[in-house]
């Protein structure tokens, strides 16, 4: 975990393990977009229920034998904890959920990084609850209502709305906080333009956030025999699904389409005869080439002898090692505001 997640985890649980905020009676918490961190090991006694939607953070959750699922939508904690995300947007639409789950009298408590909107998250969780406390620890910022504190019930509604999937101004179904969610990325625009209509049987997109991709390859390649949409995000996976089945409507075929909550750095279950990807690089601010490299690997492990792997980057991330120590044909398509195309065939061992 990035020094920055520890910190942001330390700080986030200062009230309680210093006495400031008491911990509920019953000792039940529940953890919203939760991390895992060496902190949740201090945490002994407490009923800890975590919700992630994050493939990788959630397995590194179930690693430290922590309970990570969805709460059901009845259940209250006295003590509700919240990461928020950085986009606005699904920030409130988190705040709103966290006040769904939390008991009459009960607490929201919440951090976010100083550089990464944390007073805006503040302001915001004010907004439903009215005033909080407050400390700063690790350049971070910590808050928390009074007990008793009720949330606006309009803004409430109007805030666990903003989660529902919409139609973006492309035409796609998605929802804030996810991968270019509001628009079609340039990247992958550039790789669908370069995906031939001769490609065939079954073909893995790899990072497949709200299905534009495979939505093409439907579009574009009437020889699919199916196709299969691999995501890390489990908020992607329903605008995915309608947006391939609208796809397929729309072009009239009736291939087959699977939808896989997955860690795609973790290898994939099955081979194919092509991969597209337009992989992660990037983990908050800093830029992980490692994360592409991975994909890259896990791809060149999933494709069967004679199987092609489309890509798509930013210009400046250096694939090309990676690709060539994997694949014995590998070519430049195109490149186009910074980002360039790649085709990789001939698996090496």
């Amino acid at each position: 975990m990035p020094d920055t997640d520890e910190a942001v985890l330390s700080a986030l649980w200062l009230p309680l393990l210093s006495g400031e905020l008491a911990w509920p009676a019953d000792g039940r918490v529940l953890f919203l977009n939760a991390r895992a961190g060496a902190v949740l090991g201090r945490l002994a006694g407490i009923d800890l229920h975590c919700q992630q939607d994050f493939r990788p953070f959630a397995t590194a959750l179930e690693r430290m034998g922590l309970r990570v699922n969805e709460p059901a939508a009845d259940a209250r904690h006295a003590l509700v904890v919240v990461w928020p995300p950085r986009q606005r947007e699904a920030a409130r639409a988190l705040f709103a959920r966290a006040w769904r789950h939390c008991a009459a009298g009960g607490v929201v408590l919440a951090a976010a990084p100083n550089t990464q909107g944390a007073r805006a998250a503040e302001a915001d969780l004010a907004r439903l609850a009215g005033p909080l406390r407050h400390l700063s620890k690790h350049k971070c910022r910590v808050f928390w209502n009074a007990p008793g504190a009720r949330p606006d019930p309009v803004l409430l509604a109007d805030w666990l709305a903003l989660d529902a999937p919409r139609r973006n101004p492309a035409g796609f179904v998605s929802r804030p906080g996810l991968f270019a969610w509001d628009r079609v990325d340039p990247a992958s625009a550039l790789l669908a333009e370069t995906l031939p209509p001769t490609l065939a049987g079954e073909v893995a997109d790899l990072g497949a956030g709200y299905g534009y991709l495979a939505v093409e390859l439907i579009a574009r390649c009437p020889q699919l025999a199916a196709v299969d949409l691999y995501e890390a995000d489990a908020r992607a996976l329903e605008p995915a699904r309608i947006n391939v089945a609208e796809a397929m409507q729309a072009h009239g075929r009736s291939l087959r389409v699977s939808v896989y909550w997955h860690d795609v750095t973790a290898g994939l279950p099955r081979t194919y005869d092509a991969i597209v990807c337009n992989p992660p690089f990037h983990q908050g601010r800093a830029d992980l080439p490692a994360l592409g490299q991975a994909f890259i690997r896990a791809a060149a492990d999933a494709l069967r002898p004679q199987g092609q792997l489309w890509l798509v980057a930013n210009r400046h991330l250096p694939y090309e090692a990676t690709l060539a120590a994997r694949f014995a044909d590998v070519r430049l398509l195109a490149e186009r505001d910074g980002f360039k195309a790649l085709f990789a065939q001939g698996v090496r061992a």
